[in-house]
């Protein structure tokens, strides 16, 4: 029968210094399927490193390595990471567990990277661990067992994928006497199964168990003595991989992030805390412009839409401006006959203090033309307005705003009562929603009366300080902005007006809104970027932290695509955690507004909510995937003695 193992001049050598360290000195040896065999030397001999050749952990720098007939130096690392994962059983001295995962956890490891469904791995694992009596702590985590109970979910870990070699370093170095003599029974049990075991040691006695003891010192085999021979059938494989691994190492790969993340909280947290700061600013930053640009809409909205104001004087800095009286009634009645006006009111005003019983409260009395509340596009909440007649007769009838009305009857029907106006006794007819007319506006009281009887009850002139001019819809703003502008010239004979065109203002805030929208949210993006630079550093860090962890993967059967993605949906996992948290942020700061009664509301976006989540989960590839490139490139061998 041809040997299971070959080695046939195997040398391993070291970079040290300007030179080279060599540990291993041309060993030759073979090991048939069955074998007890015992490695002992002192430290430092190469025992160590021929175990790590044997195991497929590391490489040596010459000679030939035939395992069951296939030369080793000729695999992949792909190929030699199924070598470990199939092949092998690894029983290491410091047990090598991970700390976040359970007895039943650590075991199905080595069955996770060979694609076994789930199922059928734990209830193997169980098994395993019920005949090394540890049955009744398959859900305790390794620092709730004690070392003979590691050693023994080691050596069950190693078994999981039906080994064919149990390759034990040191196994009862780090036991007591008891425990120690528990765990050789276990490997003569396994030996006598048809398992191969190799125990690599400096204890005499426990190469006495062996039934083949080789000696090396200083790199070199020094004796080779065998009691028996002992060569069995090979194990079988009893546990079958799911035809879609890929899919299933994916989801394991998953879980074990989580398990992560989870065993590492604060560290998770302090790395998410830049993405949920970048995407709740993001995400506020979008809500507050679109919040803000409906609102000023809304408030110009308030001073009428399609509205051309016209003014006296050169403009609201003309010192003159309030003793121009070059605008008549004539001028609106002109107007109003203009095809591409729709209608147009005559605009008066006087501050008045109003007086209803004790009550009293300062006012703005503006006087306008009968179709001035189409014009503005003002609601009437209750009542009616005043009408043609009323304007001709001078009619004391008036529509207040909601403001006034909770000023002067805040529990009483306003309709018909007569209230005092200065000296000048007005009746209520209607109510108006309040109007936002620049800073202070929303909370100003409005009375609407005739303009003919402001003007003979207060002014005293038939002059008008402004008029309002709503232009038909199918007519351009500019145009006919233009158009006013040219016939009240040539009416004239001079430009002794100005022109306020509402459609001019909204669309300047409103583009000075994108404009800051669009600043702060870079200064958002920034945060962003900075956020996931922190998420690579401190992943970074967590591949430093966790290089015995990766080792250990790697040693149990873990391709190199197993750890780059695991490191990578942790990544992923905490800018997406970290999203949601930004996301839920922001939307708390929407609720805020809110709960202290604020008129603004920030308004969000379900667009920009998805692509706030895009932007996260982009973050946590791009800036992951060093990290995990780096995790998955680690040397076996290296990672296992960090």
């Amino acid at each position: 029968m041809n040997p299971l193992i070959t080695l046939t001049g195997i040398t391993r050598s070291y970079p040290s210094g300007e030179g080279r360290l060599q540990v291993l000195h041309g060993i030759d040896l073979s090991i048939a399927q069955g074998e007890f065999v015992a490695i002992i030397g002192a430290s430092g001999s190469g025992k160590s490193t021929l175990m790590n050749i044997l195991g497929c952990l590391d490489r040596p720098s010459e000679g030939s390595y035939l395992l069951d007939g296939r030369e080793v130096s000729e695999l992949e690392s792909g190929d030699l990471a199924a070598l470990r994962r199939e092949f092998f059983g690894f029983v290491f001295q410091r047990y090598h567990l991970l700390s976040e995962m359970t007895a039943l956890g650590n075991v199905e490891v080595p069955a996770v990277y060979r694609g076994v469904p789930a199922a059928a791995r734990r209830e193997k694992a169980a098994a395993l661990l019920g005949r090394l009596g540890m049955g009744e702590r398959l859900d305790h985590q390794p620092g709730k067992l004690s070392g003979g109970q590691q050693q023994r979910v080691s050596i069950a870990r190693a078994l999981v994928n039906d080994a064919r070699v149990i390759l034990a370093d040191e196994p009862t170095g780090a036991l007591d006497s008891r425990s120690g003599e528990e765990v050789l029974t276990i490997l003569e049990e396994l030996n006598a199964e048809g398992h191969t075991v190799i125990i690599v040691t400096h204890d005499p006695k426990v190469a006495a168990r062996a039934n083949r003891v080789i000696e090396i010192a200083d790199g070199r085999i020094v004796s080779d003595q065998a009691k028996a021979e002992a060569t069995r059938a090979p194990i079988p494989h009893s546990v079958a991989s799911t035809g879609a691994p890929g899919l299933g190492r994916l989801s394991e790969a998953l879980r074990m992030a989580l398990l992560a993340m989870r065993a590492h909280k604060l560290r998770s947290f302090l790395t998410m805390l830049g993405i949920i700061i970048g995407i709740a600013s993001v995400v506020s930053v979008v809500a507050l412009g679109e919040g803000s640009r409906q609102q000023v809409l809304k408030n110009i909205s308030g001073l009428g839409t399609n509205t051309l104001q016209i003014f006296p004087g050169q403009s609201f800095g003309d010192m003159r401006s309030g003793r121009v009286t070059t605008l008549v009634l004539e001028d609106g009645t002109q107007l109003a006959r203009q095809t591409y006006v729709a209608s147009v009111s005559p605009t008066v005003s006087s501050s008045q203090t109003l007086r209803y019983g004790a009550t009293e409260a300062s006012a703005q009395i503006s006087g306008v033309g009968d179709r001035y509340f189409d014009v503005a596009g003002i609601t009437l909440t209750d009542g009616r307005a005043f009408d043609a007649t009323d304007v001709a007769g001078m009619s004391q009838d008036v529509v207040i705003d909601e403001n006034t009305h909770q000023a002067l009857f805040p529990d009483e029907d306003p309709l018909g009562k007569i209230f005092m106006a200065g000296k000048v006794p007005l009746r209520v007819i209607g109510v108006a929603a309040a109007q936002s007319r620049g800073p202070g506006g929303s909370t100003s009281l409005t009375v609407y009366a005739p303009y003919s009887t402001v003007q003979t009850r207060y002014l005293g002139s038939t002059s008008v300080s402004g008029l309002t001019l709503r232009v038909a819809d199918d007519v351009d703003m500019s145009l006919a902005q233009q158009a006013v502008t040219d016939f009240l010239t040539q009416r004239h004979g001079s430009k002794d007006f100005f022109i306020i065109n509402n459609d001019e203002i909204r669309s300047t805030i409103t583009s000075t809104t994108q404009t800051m929208t669009i600043l702060i949210a870079a200064i958002a993006v920034i945060s962003l970027l900075v956020g996931g630079i922190g998420v690579m550093n401190i992943m970074l860090v967590s591949v430093t932290e966790r290089i015995g962890e990766i080792g250990l993967r790697m040693a149990v059967g873990a391709r190199r695509s197993d750890i780059r993605a695991q490191f990578l949906i942790e990544a992923v996992l905490v800018c997406l955690i970290g999203g949601v948290a930004g996301v839920l942020t922001a939307l708390g700061f929407g609720q805020l507004f809110a709960l202290v009664g604020s008129s603004f509301q920030p308004i969000y976006s379900s667009t920009s909510i998805a692509a706030a989540m895009l932007s996260s989960c982009s973050i946590g590839l791009v800036f992951g995937y060093l990290p995990a490139v780096n995790a998955s490139r680690l040397d076996p061998v290296a990672a296992l003695s960090a």
